[in-house]
């Protein structure tokens, strides 16, 4: 489970930040209101509506959806890499309990093609799973493929260029524009920096081109 807080001067405004931080839509998140906020008078005395936004799984709390979806996703990727004609094991990590996603690790030798320029062709792979299993199982199950944990050790780079750059941003009062980055990757640096008290972010540009700003927060 991943959450965030964001503030505004409502709940609908902040609801609205929060998914196109997260770049999700409203069915998947809980949303909790820590404040609602309230306009004052003439501005005297305002405050703004706070949220707590929750990134959940459709089969959350469901017993042993999990693991019957974490046998399917295995079967199904281990078919896929068969018929590639690849010889590799699937390992499959996290119980499932509390909403943590089925994590399916593929070892063994020369698995580049896999993942491919920038991690193209292993996003492809794991949305083909995705589909596959929530076809068979007639619902959707957050699943997560990785290659010898390439996207881990990459998740873990971003998430310290996010606070390096930050820390720029903070210091000079300028904001940074990322590299055009897949959805996945923008929501790590959204979710990294979302606490952050001196800077914020927003996505902006279309399909492939689309980038993470860093600026400045609003005082």
């Amino acid at each position: 489970m991943r959450e965030l807080e964001i503030s505004a001067k409502t709940v609908e405004e902040a609801t609205r930040v929060a998914l196109a931080q997260l770049e999700v839509t409203r069915d998947e998140v809980d949303i909790l209101v820590l404040k609602k906020g309230k306009s004052g008078l003439l501005g005297i005395g305002a405050e703004d509506a706070k949220i707590k936004v929750i990134l959940l799984d459709d089969d959350e709390g469901q017993p042993g959806a999990r693991g019957d979806a974490a046998n399917t996703a295995r079967q199904v990727l281990s078919d896929i890499l068969h018929a590639m004609g690849i010889q590799a094991t699937v390992d499959v990590t996290g119980s499932g309990n509390e909403g943590v996603p089925v994590t399916l690790n593929i070892e063994g030798d020369d698995l580049g093609v896999l993942i491919g320029r920038r991690g193209q062709a292993l996003s492809a792979l794991q949305y083909l799973v995705r589909m596959i299993v929530a076809e068979k199982l007639k619902k959707w199950v957050s699943i997560n493929v990785d290659v010898d944990w390439y996207k881990k050790r990459h998740y873990e780079s971003l998430k310290k260029l996010a606070l390096r750059l930050a820390e720029q941003v903070a210091m000079r009062r300028r904001p940074i524009t990322m590299e055009p980055m897949p959805p996945d990757e923008r929501r790590i640096v959204h979710i990294t920096l979302a606490d952050d008290p001196d800077v914020m972010t927003q996505s902006t540009g279309d399909g492939d081109g689309r980038r993470v700003v860093i600026q400045t927060r609003k005082r």
